[in-house]
């Protein structure tokens, strides 16, 4: 059964109490949550060796899933076994500073991925619905270029978001061994349209997009048999495997960001989207 503790039994008046887990429970959320971190960087590491390594794949659609693998691994490295650890014992002993780079780097990398992810619907987009353009336009370059922003772009609005926290670790703690960090009302809602929100939106329609343009060719297929429709095949599977990594990614991404859809954290993301918060005294509003 599980019971109550302190994270530090010294300090008695600034100690968090933690939940007490049954050694059997314990062990059990220790090996399916390490076997999961496991499992991720050795998968997504697969990826990273065999892109790099075979000539064939130095593709620039491969270009943006290697970015993808990558921020995926360091997530399975750094990430999950850490917030595993706090999880299961309900402490952290790490320290404020750990607590916040670790806090950091998990939004980074989210937001790495949520990029990659853009950038692979934009690629299946060109290749599938305007094909005569893509080899000119997209090239090696542009999307090394467009990779390169996509993890800049990463690494400067969180660190913008938690610009405060950065600067004061431990700002939102109440007592040792908690491990918390916060964002404005404000800037969570922003956060919210710009991480999740707005990548939907443009997700979904372009892939709207590509696979009406997949049933259309489709159905050419059927009608005629021209030479190259084989490569055109490879094009619309790729198209389809992508698209089920688009839809498996989301759906994992969808519960950490559904408590953000009811409550205050909505009202704010109407008065943004609405431009009200453009008139005057417009953070004084009541949004709770």
């Amino acid at each position: 059964m599980g019971g109550v503790d302190l994270c530090y039994p010294l300090l008695l008046n600034t100690s968090c109490s933690r939940t007490l887990r049954s050694h059997s429970q314990a062990t059990l959320l220790y090996i399916l949550l390490f076997s999961l971190s496991l499992l991720t960087v050795l998968l997504n590491l697969l990826v990273i060796i065999s892109i790099s390594h075979y000539r064939q794949l130095h593709t620039p659609t491969n270009l943006v899933l290697l970015s993808l693998a990558s921020s995926d691994l360091l997530i399975g490295l750094f990430v999950i076994p850490f917030q595993s650890l706090l999880f299961i014992s309900s402490c952290w002993l790490l320290g404020q500073f750990m607590c916040t780079m670790i806090f950091a780097l998990s939004l980074v990398l989210t937001s790495a991925s949520v990029g990659s992810i853009l950038l692979i619907s934009v690629d299946r987009y060109v290749a599938i619905c305007q094909p005569l353009r893509y080899n000119s336009e997209v090239t090696m370059l542009r999307v090394q270029l467009a990779v390169c922003l996509c993890w800049a772009c990463a690494i400067l609005y969180n660190c913008g978001l938690l610009w405060e926290t950065l600067r004061e670790p431990g700002r939102h703690t109440s007592c040792h061994g908690d491990c918390r960090v916060e964002v404005g009302m404000v800037s969570g809602a922003v956060d919210l349209l710009v991480t999740f929100l707005g990548p939907v939106f443009v997700v979904v329609v372009l892939y709207l997009r590509v696979f009406a343009a997949v049933l259309s060719q489709v159905r050419q297929m059927r009608s005629s048999r021209v030479a190259g429709m084989a490569a055109r095949r490879s094009e619309l599977k790729a198209a389809g495997t992508l698209g089920v990594v688009v839809v498996v990614f989301l759906a994992c991404f969808c519960p950490y960001f559904y408590p953000s859809f009811a409550g205050q954290d909505m009202k704010a993301i109407k008065l943004i989207v609405t431009l009200q918060i453009l008139q005057p005294d417009s953070c004084q509003t009541t949004i709770f």
